[in-house]
């Protein structure tokens, strides 16, 4: 018969899970500190010497590392996604940037479908604040605040489609992105009439989600994703003739 005696979970193996269950789920998030060993050790209800074997699991299993003198930390999971060769050749080849762009397009569009079904109203709540976080940045004209909600906004949504895998792909996607290997996203808040198109697909966004359209939530990341791709054409197009115009101006000074 398939059955064995029943054993009581060692109180640091049911640590060990619930911290894999919230890096697993993204609650807990690559680089971040965890508490102190005795606030953690009061919030799981566990002793002390239990939680450091688990921590020391965790540790070997490499998603907990140690900073001396600092604490404990989530460990940098993703940064193994992509090899550094790779990671390279993204950010030296024009196409990339708007291969990057049709898949965030695809899979955007298949979160912000799933959260319209699938997600809570807290998932619906977060991302109406970070929206509203939006709106007040455009206000003050803070282009750096903006450049960093619109990732959060993305990422809110992402969240909230409930889909672990994806989550964790993305998050890598987004921070390829954050280190400037596809394109500079602040370029995308440069000028007024940019800006004002974008803070509207995300209201046009947000309120796809709120009112849990499936359909209207993913054609809304669809047309923004479409119009940012256009901007980043617009602007490499820009670039290109700006370089053959200098090449112009620098030939007819020489001939006086």
């Amino acid at each position: 018969m398939p059955f064995q005696k029943v054993q009581s979970e060692k109180l640091s193996t049911a640590v060990v899970r619930q911290i894999e269950l919230l890096i697993l789920r993204g609650i807990l998030r690559p680089g971040e500190r965890l508490p102190s060993e005795r606030e953690l050790a009061e919030r799981l209800g566990v002793s002390r010497p239990s939680l450091r074997d688990a921590i020391a699991e965790l540790q070997e299993q490499g998603l907990l590392t140690a900073k001396a003198g600092s604490g404990i930390y989530v460990a940098e999971v993703l940064g193994s996604a992509f090899s550094p060769a790779l990671i390279r050749l993204f950010g030296t080849h024009d196409e990339a940037v708007f291969d990057y762009l049709s898949f965030r397009r695809d899979m955007e569009g298949l979160a912000a479908e799933r959260a319209a079904r699938l997600g809570s109203q807290s998932d619906l709540k977060v991302i109406q604040k970070i929206f509203d976080k939006m709106e007040a940045a455009h206000a003050k004209r803070a282009a750096d605040d903006e450049a960093q909600l619109d990732a959060q906004f993305h990422m809110a949504i992402i969240e909230a489609s409930h889909n672990v895998v994806m989550l964790h792909m993305m998050r890598s996607m987004f921070d390829l992105l954050r280190q400037g290997v596809f394109y500079n996203r602040k370029i995308m808040f440069h000028q007024r009439t940019t800006r004002e198109a974008i803070l509207n697909q995300h209201r046009a966004i947000n309120q796809a989600l709120q009112a849990r359209d499936p359909a209207g939530s993913r054609a809304a990341v669809e047309a923004h994703l479409n119009y940012v791709e256009q901007c980043l054409a617009d602007h490499q197009k820009a670039e290109q003739n700006e370089a053959i115009a200098r090449q112009r101006l620098q030939h007819e000074t020489r001939r006086g």
